[in-house]
Protein backbone atom coordinates (compact mmCIF):
# COMPACT_ATOMS: atom_id res chain seq x y z
CA UNK A 1 0.00 0.00 0.00
CA UNK A 2 1.30 3.32 -1.04
CA UNK A 3 -0.60 6.75 -0.53
CA UNK A 4 0.43 10.27 -0.74
CA UNK A 5 -0.60 13.83 1.30
CA UNK A 6 -4.46 13.99 0.41
CA UNK A 7 -5.54 10.28 -0.66
CA UNK A 8 -8.03 8.82 1.55
CA UNK A 9 -7.61 5.99 3.33
CA UNK A 10 -11.15 4.00 3.83
CA UNK A 11 -11.69 1.09 5.80
CA UNK A 12 -14.57 -1.32 4.86
CA UNK A 13 -15.62 -4.63 5.34
CA UNK A 14 -14.21 -7.04 3.02
CA UNK A 15 -17.76 -9.57 3.37
CA UNK A 16 -20.28 -6.47 2.82
CA UNK A 17 -18.18 -4.11 1.32
CA UNK A 18 -20.21 -1.40 2.93
CA UNK A 19 -17.91 1.73 4.18
CA UNK A 20 -17.37 1.91 8.15
CA UNK A 21 -14.34 4.72 8.30
CA UNK A 22 -12.49 6.96 5.89
CA UNK A 23 -10.65 9.60 6.49
CA UNK A 24 -8.17 11.79 4.64
CA UNK A 25 -4.32 11.20 4.81
CA UNK A 26 -2.04 14.13 6.15
CA UNK A 27 1.11 13.10 7.63
CA UNK A 28 3.52 10.21 5.88
CA UNK A 29 6.48 9.02 7.97
CA UNK A 30 7.75 7.20 5.05
CA UNK A 31 9.15 8.66 1.90
CA UNK A 32 7.72 5.82 -0.28
CA UNK A 33 4.01 6.84 0.78
CA UNK A 34 4.27 3.51 2.80
CA UNK A 35 2.11 3.61 6.22
CA UNK A 36 2.00 4.22 8.72
CA UNK A 37 -0.20 7.23 8.13
CA UNK A 38 -1.26 10.30 9.82
CA UNK A 39 -5.24 10.36 9.05
CA UNK A 40 -7.76 12.82 10.08
CA UNK A 41 -11.49 10.84 10.28
CA UNK A 42 -14.10 12.60 8.83
CA UNK A 43 -16.65 11.83 11.48
CA UNK A 44 -14.98 13.06 14.42
CA UNK A 45 -11.87 15.63 13.00
CA UNK A 46 -9.91 14.00 14.76
CA UNK A 47 -6.34 12.69 13.87
CA UNK A 48 -4.72 9.71 14.38
CA UNK A 49 -1.75 7.35 13.53
CA UNK A 50 -3.10 4.05 11.85
CA UNK A 51 -1.22 1.34 10.40
CA UNK A 52 -3.95 0.00 7.92
CA UNK A 53 -5.01 -4.03 7.92
CA UNK A 54 -6.42 -5.98 5.19
CA UNK A 55 -10.02 -4.23 5.02
CA UNK A 56 -8.43 -0.64 4.26
CA UNK A 57 -7.76 0.86 1.05
CA UNK A 58 -6.11 4.05 -0.72
CA UNK A 59 -8.35 6.03 -2.74
CA UNK A 60 -6.26 8.73 -4.66
CA UNK A 61 -7.17 12.67 -4.75
CA UNK A 62 -8.32 13.71 -7.94
CA UNK A 63 -5.25 15.40 -8.32
CA UNK A 64 -3.44 12.66 -7.69
CA UNK A 65 -5.08 10.58 -10.15
CA UNK A 66 -4.64 13.55 -13.12
CA UNK A 67 -0.84 12.83 -12.24
CA UNK A 68 -0.77 9.42 -12.75
CA UNK A 69 -2.62 9.52 -15.93
CA UNK A 70 -0.69 12.12 -17.28
CA UNK A 71 2.67 10.25 -16.29
CA UNK A 72 1.56 7.06 -18.12
CA UNK A 73 1.27 9.10 -21.61
CA UNK A 74 4.29 8.89 -23.36
CA UNK A 75 6.61 11.52 -23.45
CA UNK A 76 6.03 12.92 -20.43
CA UNK A 77 8.95 14.02 -18.70
CA UNK A 78 9.37 14.86 -14.55
CA UNK A 79 8.41 18.38 -14.81
CA UNK A 80 5.02 17.88 -16.47
CA UNK A 81 4.04 15.09 -13.82
CA UNK A 82 4.55 17.80 -10.80
CA UNK A 83 1.09 18.02 -8.87
CA UNK A 84 -0.88 21.50 -9.38
CA UNK A 85 1.16 24.37 -7.78
CA UNK A 86 -0.22 24.77 -3.74
CA UNK A 87 -3.58 27.15 -3.30
CA UNK A 88 -3.54 27.46 0.53
CA UNK A 89 -6.59 28.27 2.19
CA UNK A 90 -6.77 31.13 4.45
CA UNK A 91 -6.14 29.36 7.65
CA UNK A 92 -2.82 27.59 6.31
CA UNK A 93 -1.55 31.00 5.01
CA UNK A 94 -2.13 32.82 8.17
CA UNK A 95 -0.26 29.72 9.92
CA UNK A 96 2.67 30.10 7.50
CA UNK A 97 3.01 33.65 7.75
CA UNK A 98 3.21 33.74 11.95
CA UNK A 99 5.60 30.62 11.95
CA UNK A 100 8.18 32.48 9.67
CA UNK A 101 7.36 35.92 12.05
CA UNK A 102 8.37 33.86 14.61
CA UNK A 103 11.31 32.27 12.74
CA UNK A 104 10.74 28.58 12.99
CA UNK A 105 10.87 26.03 10.87
CA UNK A 106 8.01 23.61 9.72
CA UNK A 107 9.81 20.78 12.15
CA UNK A 108 10.28 22.77 14.64
CA UNK A 109 6.42 24.39 14.53
CA UNK A 110 4.98 21.00 14.22
CA UNK A 111 6.84 19.43 17.14
CA UNK A 112 5.41 22.34 19.08
CA UNK A 113 2.11 21.54 18.02
CA UNK A 114 1.99 17.81 18.40
CA UNK A 115 1.66 17.45 15.37
CA UNK A 116 3.34 15.76 11.74
CA UNK A 117 5.49 18.17 10.35
CA UNK A 118 3.87 16.55 6.61
CA UNK A 119 0.28 17.32 7.82
CA UNK A 120 1.78 21.18 8.68
CA UNK A 121 3.28 21.67 5.32
CA UNK A 122 -0.09 19.98 3.89
CA UNK A 123 -2.28 22.81 5.76
CA UNK A 124 -0.27 25.39 4.87
CA UNK A 125 0.04 24.60 1.29
CA UNK A 126 -3.69 23.40 0.75
CA UNK A 127 -6.93 24.80 1.35
CA UNK A 128 -7.45 22.48 4.97
CA UNK A 129 -9.71 22.90 7.49
CA UNK A 130 -8.17 21.67 11.01
CA UNK A 131 -9.90 20.46 14.17
CA UNK A 132 -10.14 22.74 17.19
CA UNK A 133 -8.32 20.81 18.63
CA UNK A 134 -4.94 21.24 16.17
CA UNK A 135 -6.30 24.39 15.79
CA UNK A 136 -5.48 25.32 19.76
CA UNK A 137 -2.28 23.55 19.72
CA UNK A 138 -1.37 25.69 16.39
CA UNK A 139 -2.23 28.63 17.94
CA UNK A 140 -0.13 28.10 21.64
CA UNK A 141 3.12 26.99 19.73
CA UNK A 142 2.77 30.13 17.28
CA UNK A 143 1.93 32.39 20.59
CA UNK A 144 -1.12 33.65 18.70
CA UNK A 145 -5.04 32.93 19.71
CA UNK A 146 -7.44 30.46 17.63
CA UNK A 147 -9.54 33.50 16.47
CA UNK A 148 -6.51 34.90 14.82
CA UNK A 149 -5.38 31.83 13.06
CA UNK A 150 -9.23 31.62 11.75
CA UNK A 151 -9.08 35.48 10.69
CA UNK A 152 -10.89 37.24 13.63
CA UNK A 153 -14.63 37.68 14.44
CA UNK A 154 -17.19 39.24 11.42
CA UNK A 155 -19.14 40.84 14.14
CA UNK A 156 -16.67 43.15 15.09
CA UNK A 157 -14.41 45.77 12.75
CA UNK A 158 -11.43 44.63 11.44
CA UNK A 159 -8.20 46.59 13.07
CA UNK A 160 -8.40 45.80 16.56
CA UNK A 161 -4.97 43.41 16.71
CA UNK A 162 -1.34 45.36 17.58
CA UNK A 163 -0.03 47.08 15.10
CA UNK A 164 3.68 45.91 13.51
CA UNK A 165 6.56 46.30 15.57
CA UNK A 166 8.25 47.65 12.20
CA UNK A 167 5.52 48.38 9.98
CA UNK A 168 6.32 49.71 6.24
CA UNK A 169 3.95 51.58 4.67
CA UNK A 170 4.37 51.87 0.72
CA UNK A 171 2.46 53.14 -2.24
CA UNK A 172 1.20 50.96 -4.51
CA UNK A 173 1.62 51.48 -8.44
CA UNK A 174 -1.10 52.03 -11.07
CA UNK A 175 -1.32 48.69 -12.24
CA UNK A 176 -0.79 46.85 -8.23
CA UNK A 177 -4.02 48.67 -7.76
CA UNK A 178 -6.24 46.90 -10.38
CA UNK A 179 -4.78 43.96 -9.31
CA UNK A 180 -5.94 44.50 -5.86
CA UNK A 181 -9.55 45.33 -7.57
CA UNK A 182 -8.87 42.13 -8.87
CA UNK A 183 -12.26 41.00 -10.78
CA UNK A 184 -15.00 41.65 -8.11
CA UNK A 185 -15.73 41.73 -4.86
CA UNK A 186 -17.25 43.93 -2.09
CA UNK A 187 -16.54 47.92 -1.99
CA UNK A 188 -17.61 50.83 -0.33
CA UNK A 189 -19.09 54.35 -2.55
CA UNK A 190 -18.88 57.56 -1.01
CA UNK A 191 -21.91 59.99 -1.97
CA UNK A 192 -23.47 62.76 -1.14
CA UNK A 193 -27.71 62.16 -0.19
CA UNK A 194 -30.18 64.76 0.46
CA UNK A 195 -29.11 63.87 4.01
CA UNK A 196 -25.30 64.67 3.97
CA UNK A 197 -22.47 62.11 2.84
CA UNK A 198 -22.67 58.65 2.68
CA UNK A 199 -20.61 55.64 2.17
CA UNK A 200 -22.24 52.19 0.87
CA UNK A 201 -20.78 48.81 0.58
CA UNK A 202 -21.95 47.33 -2.87
CA UNK A 203 -20.90 44.12 -4.51
CA UNK A 204 -18.92 45.26 -7.83
CA UNK A 205 -17.24 43.90 -10.84
CA UNK A 206 -14.54 45.21 -12.62
CA UNK A 207 -15.57 44.98 -16.58
CA UNK A 208 -13.29 46.99 -19.48
CA UNK A 209 -11.62 49.23 -17.00
CA UNK A 210 -14.66 50.08 -15.55
CA UNK A 211 -15.95 49.69 -11.86
CA UNK A 212 -19.75 48.98 -12.19
CA UNK A 213 -22.15 47.95 -9.31
CA UNK A 214 -26.03 47.17 -9.06
CA UNK A 215 -27.76 49.01 -6.62
CA UNK A 216 -32.00 50.39 -6.63
CA UNK A 217 -33.31 53.37 -8.14
CA UNK A 218 -33.63 56.18 -5.38
CA UNK A 219 -30.98 54.62 -3.00
CA UNK A 220 -27.85 55.74 -1.55
CA UNK A 221 -25.79 53.94 -3.41
CA UNK A 222 -27.56 55.60 -6.77
CA UNK A 223 -26.73 58.82 -5.93
CA UNK A 224 -23.69 58.13 -7.63
CA UNK A 225 -24.85 58.95 -10.97
CA UNK A 226 -24.14 61.61 -12.53
CA UNK A 227 -21.27 62.77 -10.09
CA UNK A 228 -17.63 62.10 -9.60
CA UNK A 229 -17.34 59.72 -6.70
CA UNK A 230 -14.85 58.27 -4.33
CA UNK A 231 -14.61 54.16 -4.43
CA UNK A 232 -12.74 52.28 -1.70
CA UNK A 233 -11.81 48.41 -1.34
CA UNK A 234 -9.36 46.89 1.37
CA UNK A 235 -7.95 44.38 3.01
CA UNK A 236 -7.19 43.38 6.70
CA UNK A 237 -5.28 40.56 7.69
CA UNK A 238 -6.02 40.09 11.84
CA UNK A 239 -3.85 37.43 12.04
CA UNK A 240 -0.38 39.20 10.46
CA UNK A 241 -1.51 43.21 11.21
CA UNK A 242 -1.05 44.11 7.61
CA UNK A 243 -3.52 45.05 5.35
CA UNK A 244 -3.92 47.29 1.81
CA UNK A 245 -6.43 49.91 0.70
CA UNK A 246 -7.25 51.29 -3.18
CA UNK A 247 -9.02 54.43 -3.75
CA UNK A 248 -10.81 55.06 -7.23
CA UNK A 249 -12.28 58.24 -8.11
CA UNK A 250 -13.96 59.23 -11.00
CA UNK A 251 -17.26 60.12 -12.58
CA UNK A 252 -20.39 57.32 -12.49
CA UNK A 253 -22.92 57.12 -14.74
CA UNK A 254 -26.34 54.91 -15.56
CA UNK A 255 -26.07 52.40 -17.86
CA UNK A 256 -29.18 52.49 -19.50
CA UNK A 257 -28.57 50.54 -22.71
CA UNK A 258 -30.35 47.03 -22.90
CA UNK A 259 -27.71 45.27 -24.38
CA UNK A 260 -24.88 47.05 -22.21
CA UNK A 261 -27.20 45.79 -19.13
CA UNK A 262 -28.02 42.22 -20.44
CA UNK A 263 -23.80 41.76 -20.83
CA UNK A 264 -23.05 43.37 -17.20
CA UNK A 265 -25.87 40.74 -15.89
CA UNK A 266 -24.30 37.89 -18.12
CA UNK A 267 -20.90 38.47 -16.95
CA UNK A 268 -21.70 39.15 -13.30
CA UNK A 269 -19.92 36.72 -10.52
CA UNK A 270 -22.87 37.24 -7.71
CA UNK A 271 -26.27 39.40 -7.48
CA UNK A 272 -26.25 41.89 -4.85
CA UNK A 273 -25.80 39.96 -1.24
CA UNK A 274 -28.35 42.59 -0.02
CA UNK A 275 -30.95 40.99 -2.28
CA UNK A 276 -33.98 42.69 -3.39
CA UNK A 277 -34.75 44.54 -6.61
CA UNK A 278 -31.51 45.89 -7.86
CA UNK A 279 -31.69 46.92 -11.59
CA UNK A 280 -29.98 50.23 -11.75
CA UNK A 281 -26.42 49.67 -12.92
CA UNK A 282 -23.55 52.08 -12.39
CA UNK A 283 -20.06 52.29 -13.82
CA UNK A 284 -17.75 54.23 -12.67
CA UNK A 285 -14.76 54.85 -14.78
CA UNK A 286 -11.53 56.22 -12.64
CA UNK A 287 -9.55 59.15 -13.36
CA UNK A 288 -7.54 58.69 -10.54
CA UNK A 289 -6.44 55.21 -9.00
CA UNK A 290 -4.23 55.09 -5.89
CA UNK A 291 -3.35 52.72 -2.98
CA UNK A 292 -1.34 51.58 -0.28
CA UNK A 293 -0.19 48.89 1.69
CA UNK A 294 1.10 48.06 5.24
CA UNK A 295 3.66 45.41 5.62
CA UNK A 296 6.62 44.30 8.16
CA UNK A 297 9.76 46.06 7.31
CA UNK A 298 12.91 43.67 6.92
CA UNK A 299 14.05 44.67 10.36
Amino acid sequence: MRAHIGDQLVVESPTTGSTRRDGEIVGLHHEDGTPPYDVRWSDTEQITLVFPGPDAHVRHSEHRLERLRHASRPGTDDTTRSLRAPDPGDIGRRVALERKRRGLTRTEAARRARIAPEYLRYLEERSAHPSPATLIRLADALGTGVADLRGGGVDVPPGQGQALRHPTLEDLTVDECRARLSTHGVGRVAVSTPDGPAVVPVNYEVIDDAIVFRTAPGSDAAAAVGADVAFEVDHVDEAMSQGWSVLAVGPAQAVTEPDAMRQLAERAHTDPWAGGERELWVSIRPTRLTGRRITPSDR
